[in-house]
């Protein structure tokens, strides 16, 4: 189980630029991930044992202040990509993107080509199923390594992608920083549209999302943004 009131995160989003140029795994919590952990031990290990925590979400800013009295901002997945790849191409160097579809993928490499010239892009799509078996593991790392990316941008939905790259860790030959970013392969490739930056700053991404995809998202957030309060006013309160 995860308990907000223990685990320790990046608080602003100038710490980013304090991370070391080391191999780093890091994560995002909002309050869907955070009410999965509560009852997937292998993803609360996951987040809770990554290098970096960064809160992506203003309900875990908002909870964090409630129960731990600490200041903090949200650092959204998409800003946490934006640093990296600037930071990237301001020196040079090779980005792999691992997940999504070929298609998604495709859209991300023509841009990303035009956006940061100075990376190179590679890409690898691994098979859309709940679990992957040994083989198509040794696949994935395979084709990492081969590229011994200086960045590595895993999006697999969460907790898949947690539980992936914390389980492959020490396998992975990556120069960097390794980002479990999800939505934002889609929300970067275009497919998917994020919310603009009035929703944004009022934090009120998720209505946009809820509002734009009733269908997928009324029980991540109607349902989930109630189990989410539960859970944080138990951890309040001690249970």
């Amino acid at each position: 189980m995860i308990r907000l009131k223990e685990i320790k995160l990046l608080k602003f989003r100038e710490d980013l630029s304090s991370l070391p140029d080391t191999k780093l795994l890091i994560n995002t919590i909002n309050a869907h991930s955070y009410n999965t952990a509560r009852k997937d031990a292998a993803f609360a290990e996951a987040l809770k044992k990554g290098d970096v925590l960064i809160p992506d979400g203003a309900s875990i800013v908002m909870a964090l202040k409630w129960l731990r009295g600490e200041r903090m901002e949200r650092i959204a997945g998409a800003d946490l990509f934006a640093f990296e790849m600037d930071k990237l191409n301001a020196k040079g160097g090779t980005c792999f993107f691992l997940g999504s579809s070929d298609k998604v993928l495709e859209l991300i490499r023509r841009r990303a080509e035009k956006d940061y010239p100075n990376i190179k892009i590679i890409t690898y799509s691994p098979p859309y199923k709940p679990e992957f078996t040994a083989e198509e593991n040794q696949a994935m790392i395979r084709a990492v390594n081969e590229a011994q990316p200086d960045l590595l941008w895993i999006g697999m939905t969460a907790p898949k992608q947690e539980k992936w790259a914390y389980s492959h860790l020490p396998e992975l030959d990556v120069k960097g920083h390794i980002g479990t970013i999800g939505a934002v392969f889609d929300f970067y490739a275009g497919t998917v549209k994020r919310a603009p930056l009035w929703w944004q700053k009022h934090s009120l991404e998720w209505l946009y999302r809820l509002l734009m995809e009733p269908r997928r998202m009324w029980r991540r957030y109607v349902i989930g943004n109630t189990l989410f309060v539960w859970n944080v006013t138990k951890e309040k309160v001690g249970f």
